[in-house]
């Protein structure tokens, strides 16, 4: 997927529930799909209490049922975008980066279903994917754009016209349609038109054409390799999350608001929740943090980088 999946997701571990699927082909898709089929569909009840356990407490568990409950709503979102050039997998992995987005962002006491919410955010990953893969020229920059791109069609279709090449009359007919400006309508209908062509792309059209690419070394990191690296962040999170816990109450939660959060505590925020001062603050963070480090060091046989100062 040309679209660089988001990784500045506040610093929880639910992020990690999510697999960052696309499915490599149809097969892991529709296995995918059976396996989301299992989490049951919560009620009312059910969301407002494992969201306020995970607002007010942090419960990774409850924003795991949270979350895993209403992955089958991504799929059906994304099913509904899938004539727009992008494989549904692609579109999936987006739909659960905006799923992630409103488990970070949601508030139970507004009295919205998470369903609701989540719907707003699920849609508008789609839609930066789908914008950003579809040309290399920047797409849809205003809102008025973006709503001619993705109605266009269905707006043709509404007022009968077949023709891929607007006349004047078409463009004003579409734009009362929409009710945006007419200028925007030519513009976005015109780049619609014509998709970008990869200078990849074979030099003539003989079936045993090679293209560019295909003669090109293969870089990739080899499974043994990748295994090895989820291994690695695996055991990380382990020691991290022992030895975290080990903390004094008033270190570990000093610790989290000023190097696992985002945003960031300021220390005015925290000397006053505290009543200490700015420097106690500071103090105690730089004291939390070297008794973590040292501690996950003590313990791993692997290299210094499993934490880090950033």
């Amino acid at each position: 997927m040309n679209k660089k999946i988001k990784t500045t997701l506040p610093a929880t571990k639910t992020s990690s529930m999510v697999p960052s699927y696309g499915a490599g082909d149809d097969v892991s898709l529709s296995r995918y799909i059976n396996e989301i089929q299992k989490f049951p569909i919560l009620s009312a009840e059910q969301e407002y209490e494992y969201a306020t356990k995970w607002v007010n407490e942090h419960d990774n568990m409850a924003a795991e049922k949270l979350v895993a409950s209403h992955l089958r709503l991504v799929v059906s979102v994304a099913y509904d975008f899938k004539n727009y050039g992008l494989p549904v997998s692609d579109l999936i992995a987006s739909g659960n980066m905006g799923l992630m987005q409103a488990l970070q962002k949601f508030d139970p006491e507004r009295g919205f279903r998470f369903s609701t919410y989540a719907m707003f955010w699920i849609k508008a990953e789609i839609y930066e994917t789908i914008l950003n893969n579809w040309s290399i020229v920047k797409l849809g920059s205003s809102a008025n754009q973006k709503r001619v791109f993705f109605n266009l069609t269905r707006a043709k279709r509404a007022l009968g016209i077949m023709d891929n090449n607007l006349s004047d009359e078409q463009t004003k007919q579409i734009a009362e349609y929409l009710s945006v400006p007419e200028n925007d309508v030519a513009r976005m209908a015109t780049r619609m038109s014509a998709r970008d062509v990869s200078l990849n792309a074979p030099l003539n059209t003989d079936s045993d054409a090679k293209d560019i690419l295909s003669n090109m070394a293969d870089t990739r990191i080899d499974i043994e390799s990748g295994m090895e690296q989820l291994e690695f962040k695996r055991r990380g999170y382990e020691l991290l999350k022992k030895h975290l816990a080990a903390l004094p109450e008033r270190d570990r939660e000093i610790l989290r608001a000023r190097r696992l959060s985002d945003p960031v505590a300021t220390l005015e925020t925290l000397s006053k929740k505290y009543n200490i001062s700015r420097e106690r603050v500071r103090q105690i963070e730089e004291r939390a943090f070297n008794k973590l480090k040292s501690a996950i060091l003590a313990e791993s046989d692997t290299s210094p980088k499993l934490i880090s100062e950033e």
